[in-house]
């Protein structure tokens, strides 16, 4: 990054505001380009993530830059003439403003354009343009907070009260659901895991949605719960990939497409090789190789759980598979 000198005496967050607002100006940087993180800022100007964090929020705060989820902080669409530089007016205390709710809501705002791992308390507070440890005062640690973020996100929908009356739609409805509350948030997959599940309340509210259409059925607890587990790893299961694969996007500048066209050579080694028959058949009968699209396989993998599922709830079992009805 281009570094503007600033007049003596300014704080670090306004340095780098001038060169980000000079470097827009210049044309250097136009609308819809990415902004340097807050990590790169750190990174290259040597200041905390706070400190870059602030800096970032006072470009938004003057309509220079937007944030846009899962892509991060890019120039605005329309950027404000430039104004002649002066130093800010005193500002109404903040702090008198801060509740538990903004709190969470910036929390969830910065994992879903940054990921979960770019996630501070003193980045929180950077962004909210208060004390590091005011924060504090409202939530005590990172990981109470996460469970606060998790726990708003999972109660971002809810089921109707008219809810379907066979099993299959209502069960459906929950997987698609959760589905869309991770595309929102994909880092939602990243807490918690099958053997030590998250336990905040609006996520049981989703499970006692499939609970509920699998009662009444005949089946014994053990199966339904297995059910329940079963269903939810699918959706978690294929989630997890979704942060996964921008973390990998931004740590090597290659999109996924861009990464197997990289590894062309490798692939076709294997293909060649003569060790794995039944994979080169398949490979090559792609004609422009295969589209590994995350929400095609999330459906089907949804509709053969619930067609392998059904003579299960219905009483259709197979003989000696087990269950209430053996």
């Amino acid at each position: 990054m281009t570094k503007a000198t600033p007049p003596a005496g300014d704080p670090p967050y306004l340095r780098i505001v001038a060169a980000v607002r000079q470097r827009i100006a210049d044309g250097e940087l136009g609308p819809g380009d990415p902004v340097p993180s807050t990590r790169a800022m750190a990174r290259d100007w040597g200041v905390a993530l706070a400190t870059a964090t602030k800096a970032l929020t006072t470009l938004r705060l003057e309509g220079l830059v937007e944030t846009r989820p899962r892509t991060g902080t890019v120039v605005a669409g329309t950027v404000p003439a430039p104004q002649p530089r002066r130093r800010p007016s005193p500002a109404p205390d903040p702090e008198r403003e801060l509740t538990l709710d903004r709190i969470v809501r910036t929390a969830i705002e910065i994992a879903d354009t940054e990921g979960l791992a770019a996630l501070s308390m003193r980045g929180i507070a950077g962004r909210l343009g208060v004390a590091p440890m005011s924060t504090y005062r409202y939530v005590p640690s990172k990981e109470d907070l996460v469970l606060l973020m998790a726990d708003a996100a999972f109660g971002e929908e809810t089921y109707p009260a008219d809810a379907p009356e066979d099993w299959r739609s209502r069960i459906e409805m929950s997987g698609r659901t959760l589905w869309r509350l991770y595309r929102k948030h994909p880092w939602l997959a990243q807490l918690g895991s099958l053997t030590r599940p998250l336990l905040v309340p609006n996520l049981m509210v989703h499970g006692e949605w499939v609970l509920e259409a699998l009662d009444g059925h005949g089946l014994d607890p053990t199966t339904v719960f297995d059910i329940h587990v079963l269903l939810f790893s699918h959706v978690q299961g294929l989630a997890v990939h979704l942060e996964m694969e921008a973390h990998a996007e931004a740590a090597t500048g290659q999109s996924e497409e861009q990464w197997m066209d990289s590894r062309a050579e490798a692939l076709g080694e294997l293909v060649e090789s003569g060790r794995f028959p039944a994979f080169a058949k398949t490979v090559g009968a792609f004609e422009n190789g295969y589209d590994l699209r995350l929400d095609a396989l999330f459906d089907f993998g949804l509709r053969a759980l619930l067609n392998g599922l059904t003579p299960v709830i219905e009483g259709r079992r197979p003989p000696g598979t087990g269950g209430a009805s053996d």
